[in-house]
């Protein structure tokens, strides 16, 4: 046999490279038949049999009887098949068995390429299939090189990139590191599967906290979302299926040691733990903590909500650049527009003026259509009748007149600031013209 000892390579390579035997032992076939075939012909019908105890390999090339041989690489005469079976007929297929010694050196050489190639593919099946499973997890690696930025960690049986975009700022890493990070995603590849890390995105966060929190893995608190600004502050909502669990305890653990763990491996990057809640505002205002919350107003069609602090609290609600309002939207699926109480004071009675211009609104009827979201006169006027009749107390023809008089008063406005602009002088900027000189200064400049 040309490959010595099969058995123990099959055995050897597919406990190394992960590949199940019967991949190899495919393999292998596949080698000595289009070995046999390079020898004896491409017509030839050989077949392949392993034993898997023993190691052994047998070939049989399968030639038909014929009465008269056309191909010689699959055809023999009746007198040649007597050879091997005195019985034999016409149209019967006898299987010579053969020494593959006799395939020579160039179809050994042959057969030792196809196997290296589909070695090859097995191998990168076998790599595809191991890691597939693990999108979505968390992995552990070596940093074994650089690549225009990108980081290439060694995982064992492949290695896995992390690009530059899903690397955390003012994170360096040099070769030998160990480095943790979460499958992004596994993608198959004709150089082989590639592994694409990530250690910016939400759902490493949340793998983190499954790895922290018994509670998480149990089932008992569940997390509900995160939202990161990497390396600089993060958001992650639970909840529990256990009264008598507190969600938030049970992920900042004693004395913050499960939180703080987190918080190292993520170089520092602050992370407010949000108890989750099915009613919106109460989510909402649990998400912009540490600010406290003087009221909401909802807007459920746009999935809007206007949120009220007291002054104090405004920059806190807000946060640094923005960041506590925006992982609050992210975190809770809402635009939260964060105003305070002074604002929001001075924003109401702009409003009560305005609407108070029209002849049936008065104070109490002006305060029930800004809390309904009609707050200016424009409001007002691309109303529709009967949502002005639902709120009030007034008749079709009535709401007909305010939505009317609220045009009107819109266009005597625009009116009168295009007035104002063209009584306006149109070079005040430039100096005023000078006064005439008089009769004493013109003789004085006569006489010099």
């Amino acid at each position: 046999m040309f490959i010595t000892d099969i058995k123990r390579v099959i055995d050897q390579v597919s406990r190394e490279k992960g590949i199940e035997p019967e991949v190899l032992i495919n393999t292998l076939k596949e080698a000595i038949i289009s070995a046999a075939r390079k020898k004896i012909g491409p017509r030839a019908d050989i077949e392949v049999h392993y034993n898997e105890k023993s190691g052994e390999v047998e070939v049989f090339h399968f030639k038909e009887v014929v009465e008269e041989v056309e191909y010689h690489d699959s055809e023999l005469t009746l007198e040649e098949g007597y050879e091997y079976d005195p019985e034999c007929e016409i149209g019967d297929s006898l299987g010579i068995r053969i020494d593959t010694e006799e395939f020579g050196r160039i179809a050994a050489q042959s057969a030792k390429q196809v196997i290296i190639q589909k070695m090859r593919e097995a191998e990168r099946n076998a790599v595809y299939e191991n890691f597939i499973h693990k999108k979505g997890k968390i992995i552990n690696g070596i940093v074994q090189r650089f690549d225009r930025g990108s980081i290439i960690a060694n995982l064992g049986q492949a290695e896995a990139v992390l690009r530059p975009r899903d690397q955390m700022p003012r994170e360096n890493y040099k070769r030998g590191d160990r480095i943790r990070a979460y499958v992004l995603d596994v993608l198959e590849e004709s150089k082989g599967a590639q592994i694409i890390l990530s250690r910016t995105h939400p759902q490493f966060l949340i793998e983190l906290f499954k790895t922290e929190v018994p509670e998480v893995a149990e089932g008992i608190v569940t997390l509900r979302g995160a939202a990161r600004v990497p390396g600089l502050r993060a958001k992650i909502a639970v909840s529990s299926m256990d009264s008598d669990v507190d969600p938030v305890g049970a992920c900042v653990g004693m004395k913050g040691n499960r939180v703080q763990n987190i918080v190292q491996e993520l170089r520092g990057e602050k992370i407010d733990i949000v108890q989750w809640n099915p009613d919106i505002a109460r989510f909402v205002c649990n998400a912009l903590s540490p600010a406290e919350i003087a009221r909401v107003i909802i807007d459920e069609d746009n999935q809007s909500m206007e949120v009220i602090v007291n002054d104090e609290y405004l920059s806190i609600a807000i946060g640094k650049g923005g960041q506590n309002v925006s992982l609050a939207c992210e975190i809770t699926g809402w635009h939260l527009e964060v105003t305070s109480e002074e604002d929001y004071s001075r924003e109401v009675k702009a409003g009560y003026d305005n609407l108070m211009k029209l002849t049936e609104v008065g104070l109490s009827m002006a305060e029930m259509l800004f809390k309904n979201g009609y707050s200016s006169l424009t409001d007002i006027s691309e109303a529709v009748i009967e949502d002005i009749v639902s709120l009030t107390d007034l008749s079709d023809s009535k709401a007909q007149e305010m939505i009317e008089e609220a045009k009107v008063i819109l266009e005597n406005e625009l009116n009168k600031e295009e007035l104002e602009e063209i009584d306006e002088p149109e070079n005040k900027d430039e100096p005023e013209d000078q006064e005439p000189k008089g009769d004493d200064e013109i003789q004085e400049g006569e006489d010099s």
